[in-house]
């Protein structure tokens, strides 16, 4: 959380001194020279937010022209400044703070993701499983070995041997048949709409699965489904129980038996997981995790219809049409993502997303952005970047303890130009 994000007693900011523009009393003695009905003085603009404007304007006018922002004072209840703040633009990254609204809503902070051994036959003399064993996925985007959870997943997340446990204590020894995989929650779309649905590690480094092992892994001609079942079964070969996998996913039949479950943490760490690193994996992962419990189906483009009307009831329309913001083809405006954090701040679900960002200069995609500067450790955000969009939105915690949330949109300049002029809006935001 940021430093001061409740300051809500703070009194705000005035825009003239109080005896500044006062009308004149009317009196029996006026003279012509002091009018019956004088004209107010316009208000006089505090110098704090002369500076702040043009600290913004001059940095998104070298941006160019297919720039927009937006700042809007939460203790003060008031607007600091907008360009082009209608305007929808790729938002990158920045859409999974829909994601991540929509999830909370649906899903709630604490909801966790199974995943299952199911049998389908019985345990025979001697500890042998006759039958199969089927590893059924719930999308769990952590689930994995657990030195990989280590160091990617900050330990967090079910493990192979977690389960591996599970069925040498039911007294498991052998299994007659195979291991296999079911990962039929989801569809088969391994990737997202910015490559046509077909796999798209570079972005997510896997491909999208309801079982899915270290972050979608996969090995040769395996799904990650099957490299899922294969990784069980050599960890249950480790623990002196013998099976074999099968190459390929298939459902588990009806009136199969638990054998062994794991769950994933609970959402609000997930949530973390996603946004700190912006892991475009779990956005996708729990996008389709609402399409197949609220929408029409366990893809992404359901789930982005899930999202879409958690959103529209909050007022706000932008297009959305995956869960991570890699397509070109979502739009939002930086007035909708700041509508967003305004509605949802100092909610509980508004708490939850303020803890889910990473702190400017400190961690995260954000670590490098102000750093040594007066927004360092005052300022949360994600970012949102593709090639010549280069996106940041979120709460600051301004000189006074006053919490802004703003949104910076720059189309056009390369990312590491935008990212330099970040270094100088993000740290006005926190001066003012």
């Amino acid at each position: 959380m940021i430093a001061g994000c409740g300051g809500g007693g703070h009194s705000p900011k005035p825009s003239s001194d109080a005896s500044v523009g006062a009308p004149i009393p009317h009196t029996e003695t006026a003279t012509a020279t002091t009018p019956l009905h004088a004209s107010p003085t316009p208000p006089i603009t505090p110098p704090e937010l002369v500076a702040l404007r043009a600290a913004l304007t001059s940095a998104l006018n070298k941006g160019g022209p297919q720039t927009g922002a937006m700042v809007y004072d939460l203790t003060a209840k008031q607007p600091l400044f907008e360009l082009r703040a209608g305007v929808g633009r790729p938002p990158a990254s920045v859409e999974k703070l829909y994601t991540t609204v929509a999830a909370l809503t649906e899903l709630g902070p604490n909801a966790r993701l199974k995943t299952t051994i199911q049998g389908d036959g019985h345990l025979g003399p001697g500890g042998v499983w006759h039958g199969n064993l089927y590893l059924v996925g719930g999308g769990d985007p952590t689930f994995g070995d657990g030195a990989f959870n280590t160091a990617w997943e900050h330990g967090y997340g079910p493990t192979a041997n977690d389960l591996v446990h599970q069925l040498a204590h039911a007294g498991i020894k052998s299994v007659s048949g195979w291991v296999i995989g079911d990962a039929a929650l989801f569809d088969e779309l391994r990737g997202g709409p910015a490559t046509g649905y077909a796999p798209d590690v570079p972005d997510f480094g896997g491909q999208l699965s309801a079982l899915a092992y270290d972050h979608g892994s996969t090995f040769k001609k395996l799904n990650p489904g099957a490299f899922a079942a294969k990784e069980l079964v050599l960890t249950m070969h480790g623990a002196g129980i013998g099976a074999r996998p099968l190459n390929r996913t298939l459902p588990a039949p009806t009136g199969t038996t638990q054998l062994a479950s794991v769950e994933s943490p609970p959402l609000h760490v997930m949530l973390k997981l996603m946004d700190v690193p912006s892991d475009d994996f779990f956005a996708e992962m729990l996008t389709k995790q609402l399409g197949v419990r609220f929408g029409s189906a366990g893809s992404i483009s359901a789930g982005a219809q899930v999202i879409s009307q958690q959103i529209a009831a909050l007022g706000l329309h932008p297009k959305i049409v995956d869960g991570s913001g890699l397509s070109r083809s979502d739009r939002s405006s930086p007035g909708e993502v700041v509508d967003l954090l305004k509605t949802l701040w100092n909610t509980p679900n508004g708490r939850t997303l303020a803890a889910s960002l990473p702190t400017v200069g400190l961690d995260g995609t954000v670590e490098n952005i102000a750093q040594h500067t007066a927004a360092q450790g005052r300022c949360i955000a994600k970012t949102g970047t593709l090639n010549y969009v280069t996106n940041l939105a979120g709460y600051c915690t301004a000189s006074d303890h006053h919490v802004l949330a703003f949104a910076l949109m720059i189309d056009g300049p390369g990312n590491w130009t935008a990212i330099q002029l970040f270094d100088h809006m993000v740290p006005a935001l926190a001066k003012y």
